[in-house]
């Protein structure tokens, strides 16, 4: 393949190729049939002989003493030696067990092992259920279930000897379990007829007992020999035509038909605990049977399967070797190309593209063709050799659109900007007329309605200059001298609709350098007004300024209800950081104006919630933009009575609060000066 152009699909489909048929051949088969599963056949014998056998042993004789327990608590009499007998064989098996489990640990599965511990566990604690019989302080019924409980750990342990992977040979093993539990059920039977024999007479309850052990028994013993094999089967069909079994199943109708609760048993169950007794041991020899038929079926299966074992391996170790080689090599020469195809896209990603939006957005003008070169990637690879070009034309399309997009905006920035000027002129002159007929009108309610008229047209100039900012120019108004930052304050305060409600305690002490001075009335005004806006027209607005250690602050402090703080983060962190202007956000339009008039003097503006519930704006103004001790240059020209700190914009007249024009600010800033 080397020197030709091959689609990234057939180089794929040659390294995945032989991996995949290696490791579906290895793990398909050695898988299924690996050592282990050879030895696990190889252990089945072990656990038989070592868990299996005891274990069956122990439930026979525990079976056994529970018929000798429950026969002696239907008795009046006290003898009970042979109970003393069986209780000693009972013992002796347990300890039987108990030796042989040991040896067969290494291969006993580990669920089966905690399940033959518990047993053991089970088995120590019958001192108390054998004291409670022999001196009659239990029932039979609780004799039997303390008795069936053990038995029921015993059954616990054959459940977890599922240890052949064989399906057929599980299949086989959990039917002769559901048979040997039907089994259970019959030595249960024998048991509880065992003690009512004695007692002469059988208990509600007892009679409740063994009609719900017949249900239970023939529903266990149809579910287990249903799932045997013919050959598995054939004992069990013979033991259902048997004579034994049909005289078993008449006894099962007989206690339920015919036993009345508290009366004298009838004539026939003389002969009923011989035959329960019969068919149990019956049973009880057939499981075993069968169980050592299954273990012996396990033995061929694990030669077989080692000898597999082996052969594959071989086979699979020598297709490993060979899959490894041609998979790196083929593996390697595509991940070179397409190591460089990534380096290329995360190169256009993190620096190339980012550096031709810097570019744009500082005004500079960009070559596509220049920031467009071809990816210098080695392509062998047809797929690989198209996404490259591919690539091309989407970094020169990405280019082109960026380019696109700054100059979309910068046309939109002076499309805001000639409307600006045009709406500025026209205001200027509006409020150069609006002066000449305030200084001409005498009747005093037209002179108010003027007042309005020039009020609303300083508003109408602060959006004017708003738009003026958002395209990236500066107002055309501006002063060369310092102002005092009081006048600014006020200054600002008289561009907003609600300005009686503002209150102003600002010392006259410091000024504002000249260039800054529109910036920041402008600034204010927009803080100013966002506080009269979000807060009841019953409340104030405070604007406090104080020199501080690295500059001078004003703080705009409302009574509103202010922001939540997620919310306001994010608008601590636009301030910060203002983005770029986003015509499809036009409700933040004061928030950019204030942004990027702030970034302008490197003024910090952070807002924060107030301790009434409002929320206050906190301006920074650094020092180089502060000029301190010179109050006398631009005093106040006073035309109404000094105000006290904390008080809203003069009024004059009748005592009401009305705006008198400029009237408050220094000479500096009436009118437009520049």
């Amino acid at each position: 393949m080397a020197g030709r152009k091959r689609s990234v699909r057939v180089k794929i489909f040659a390294i995945l190729l032989l991996p995949v048929v290696a490791l579906t051949v290895i793990w398909g088969f050695a898988a299924a049939i690996s050592l282990q599963t050879g030895m696990e056949y190889v252990r089945i014998g072990a656990v038989y002989e070592h868990v299996v056998s005891p274990a069956r042993v122990v439930l026979t004789e525990l079976q056994n003493e529970r018929l000798r327990s429950l026969s002696y608590l239907g008795r009046t009499s006290t003898y009970h030696a042979d109970l003393d007998t069986q209780q000693e064989t009972t013992d002796a098996a347990a300890a039987a067990l108990a030796a042989h489990a040991t040896e067969a640990e290494s291969s006993t599965p580990p669920a089966m092992w905690e399940r033959v511990q518990e047993l053991l566990s089970q088995l120590s604690r019958l001192d108390t259920v054998r004291e409670q019989v022999e001196n009659r302080d239990i029932s039979r019924l609780d004799a039997l279930e303390e008795y069936s409980s053990i038995a029921e750990v015993g059954f616990q342990v054959y459940d977890r000897l599922m240890i052949s992977p064989d399906i057929d040979l599980v299949a086989q093993t959990k039917a002769i379990i559901l048979v040997g539990r039907g089994r259970e059920i019959v030595s249960q039977q024998s048991a509880l007829l065992a003690g009512t024999l004695g007692a002469g007479k059988m208990t509600e309850d007892e009679r409740a007992a063994f009609a719900e052990m017949v249900g239970q028994r023939r529903l266990l013993y149809q579910l287990g020999t249903s799932q045997l094999d013919d050959e598995l089967r054939q004992p069990y069909d013979a033991l259902n035509a048997s004579p034994i079994y049909a005289d078993y199943l008449t006894l099962e109708k007989g206690v339920i038909e015919v036993v009345r609760p508290g009366k004298v048993l009838p004539i026939e169950a003389a002969r009923w605990q011989a035959t329960a007794e019969a068919v149990s041991i019956t049973l009880d020899k057939l499981g075993g049977e069968i169980a050592r038929k299954i273990t012996q079926r396990a033995a061929p299966l694990a030669e077989s399967v080692l000898w597999r074992a082996a052969l594959l391996g071989v086979l699979g170790l020598v297709a490993v070797v060979v899959t490894v080689f041609f998979s790196f090599r083929f593996a390697r020469k595509l991940a070179t190309e397409l190591a460089g195809l990534r380096h290329a896209a995360l190169d256009l990603a993190d620096r190339r593209l980012p550096d031709v939006v810097r570019r744009l957005r500082n005004g500079e003008e960009v070559d596509v063709a220049a920031e467009t070169p071809p990816l210098a990637v080695a392509r062998d690879t047809t797929e690989v050799d198209d996404v490259s070009a591919a690539f091309a034309s989407v970094q020169r399309t990405a280019v082109e659109a960026a380019v696109g997009q700054a100059r979309l905006r910068k046309g939109v920035g002076m499309v805001f900007l000639n409307l600006a000027r045009r709406s500025q002129s026209l205001l200027h002159r509006q409020l150069d007329l609006l002066d000449t007929l305030e200084r001409q009108v005498a009747d005093p309610a037209v002179l108010e309605q003027l007042f309005g008229i020039d009020h609303l047209t300083t508003r109408m100039r602060r959006h004017a200059e708003g738009l003026i900012i958002m395209s990236g120019a500066a107002p055309g108004r501006g002063w060369r001298d310092p102002v005092s930052l009081y006048d600014v304050t006020r200054a600002a305060v008289e561009e907003v609709e609600d300005y009686l409600r503002v209150l102003i305690a600002v010392p006259p002490e410091t000024a504002l350098a000249g260039p800054a001075v529109t910036d920041v009335i402008h600034l204010v005004a927009e803080l100013v007004e966002n506080a009269c806006i979000f807060s009841p027209p019953n409340t104030q607005v405070f604007v406090r300024g104080e020199l501080v250690a690295r500059g001078f602050v004003l703080e705009v402090e409302d009574r509103g209800l202010g922001i939540g703080a997620e919310e306001l983060a994010h608008l601590n962190e636009r301030l910060a950081e203002p983005p770029e202007f986003d015509l499809a956000d036009s409700d933040r339009l004061g928030l950019f104006v204030v942004g990027r008039l702030a970034q302008r003097h490197g003024v910090r503006v952070s807002l924060r919630a107030s301790p009434y519930g409002g929320t206050t704006a906190i301006v920074l103004l650094p020092l180089d933009i502060v000029v301190e001790g010179e109050p006398e240059e631009y005093t106040v020209e006073r035309l109404i009575p000094q105000q006290p700190a904390l008080t809203p914009v003069p009024s004059e007249g009748d005592g009401l609060p009305r705006r008198v024009r400029q009237a408050s600010l220094a000479p500096q800033l009436r009118g437009e000066n520049s």
